[in-house]
């Protein structure tokens, strides 16, 4: 049978010149293994075009040959949503070099940039005009805007600015068979026909690659105003973020749920973290507040909400930042809880939503189912409260073998998500399917939702070449 792949990296090796075409093992090494390290897979290469055109190119030539092509950005994917298959046989295409950052317009409170460019490069860009990229994610050093806009990433932000899409006015995408859609439009209404940015956003790059984007700014912050609560329980947490909502809903940028295991390792595991606290908690919550009006006084509303929970006995203590290293301090115990978990042992990760008046109750209920399941299992629950996304993650038993406690992952998920079914939720908040999870779309979108996907997927790759395996299995 004639192999097209030879044939294949030729045409790429001309089209792309030496430096856009990885081959050697050593050289692809880092893209085929995902970060979670659960996945690990085989290409035969790495492309890695400099422009649209070149994406174009790739897609067009990879569609004539049959040959399968994974999108990868930072390769950041918690669902191994980014990882070839162990084939060998499909190729990896990294949107590392567009990135730039093409305008920022502080009039119109818009940016354009590349797929490549980190969510963090961004962010700055937009500092840099005097405005605010709302979202913000634990990797967005790492993180790259296509694969953000192309997994919906929610993240810290959400309570205020909204999720991925909810900050998308236009994109730049190249389909399957080469054709480049340029829907790179500033327009906050525009009401003909499809809205077909929202079809790309959150595809997982099973529909197009996404090479650009309009984003949508604000009105940079300001005044901030940062705390880490401890708090009497899960429950005392929601009613701390309903006192803030009663207070000024507006300026509650971030509300994040933390379990004193969470803590815990953090600070068992990363260096220069410490609790500014008299003792630790079973729950705590870390608030900000921010505004872009001047002299608006959220630390005195701050304290006056914190006192009122204090009297009412749903927040024991309380550290508020008074510096921007203090306030960096404190969101690093919420940012660094992947990284210690990884470092205690294995653990199996449930990016789970609910209604936001049941995440106590969710977190109560997933927490015996799991016990029962498995005694001695660790769970630590942490997340974005304010959104009902909580990150419902389970630390292996301390005596435990971390190979067979992977090996049950399917059956604790499982259970949460049986949890999870209750609650009216989802078992995908932000992280997306990816490769982990399309086992479980049939029973939860099953249908005539499950069929209209596939049937969009038919339309728009009807030669299956973008990122197989991924989302619908």
């Amino acid at each position: 049978m004639h192999d097209p792949i030879p044939a294949l990296l030729d045409s790429l090796r001309a089209a792309l010149g030496p430096s856009g075409l990885l081959t050697g093992p050593a050289d692809t090494a880092a893209y085929v293994e995902d970060w979670r390290r659960l996945y690990r897979g085989r290409t035969p290469a790495v492309v890695r075009p400099a422009d649209t055109g070149q994406v174009a190119t790739v897609l067009r030539l990879c569609a004539a040959a049959g040959v399968a092509v994974v999108p990868q950005g930072g390769n950041t994917s918690m669902v191994g949503g980014a990882t070839p298959d162990d084939s060998g046989r499909q190729i990896v295409l990294s949107l590392a070099r567009l990135d730039r950052v093409r305008a920022v317009d502080p009039r119109d409170f818009t940016m354009t940039v590349e797929a490549g460019v980190t969510l963090k490069a961004a962010q700055e860009a937009a500092a840099a005009a005097g405005c605010l990229l709302g979202l913000s994610i634990s990797s967005e050093g790492s993180a790259q805007i296509g694969g953000v806009l192309a997994t919906n990433a929610g993240g810290n932000n959400t309570v205020r600015y909204g999720n991925a899409r909810d900050l998308v006015l236009g994109l730049e995408v190249v389909l399957a068979d080469g054709q480049i859609w340029n829907g790179l439009r500033r327009l906050r209404k525009d009401n003909t026909g499809y809205p077909l940015r929202q079809l790309f956003v959150g595809s997982e790059g099973t529909l197009g690659v996404i090479t650009a984007a309009v984003l949508k700014l604000a009105p940079a912050a300001r005044e901030t105003a940062v705390a880490l609560c401890a708090v009497a329980s899960a429950e005392a947490a929601l009613d701390l973020f309903g006192r803030f909502q009663a207070h000024d809903p507006g300026a509650v940028t971030a509300f994040e749920y933390m379990s004193g295991a969470g803590i815990g390792f953090v600070l068992d595991h990363i260096p220069g973290t410490r609790l500014p606290l008299a003792a630790p908690a079973a729950h705590y919550v870390l608030v900000e507040l921010a505004t872009p009006r001047r002299d608006a006084g959220l630390r005195a509303g701050l304290e006056h909400v914190l006192e009122a929970a204090l009297e009412a006995g749903e927040v024991t203590d309380a550290a508020l930042a008074a510096t921007e290293a203090q306030r960096a301090a404190l969101w690093r115990l919420r940012e660094e809880h992947s990284e210690a978990q990884k470092r205690e042992g294995a653990s199996v990760k449930n990016d789970v939503s609910v209604p936001v008046s049941a995440v106590p109750a969710f977190i109560a209920a997933a927490t015996e189912a799991c016990l029962a399941l498995m005694p001695g299992i660790r769970p630590v629950p942490f997340g974005h409260l304010g959104d009902g996304n909580i990150h419902f993650n389970l630390e292996q038993p301390k005596e435990a073998d971390a190979a067979w406690f992977l090996a049950q992952d399917h059956a604790i998920m499982d259970t949460v998500n049986a949890v999870v079914r209750r609650f009216d939720g989802s078992f995908s908040a932000e992280h997306g399917v990816g490769r982990l999870k399309p086992y479980m779309m049939p029973e939860w979108r099953g249908g005539a939702e499950l069929d209209a996907m596939r049937r969009i997927k038919a339309a728009l790759d009807p030669g299956g070449i973008l990122n197989p395996g991924k989302v619908l299995g």
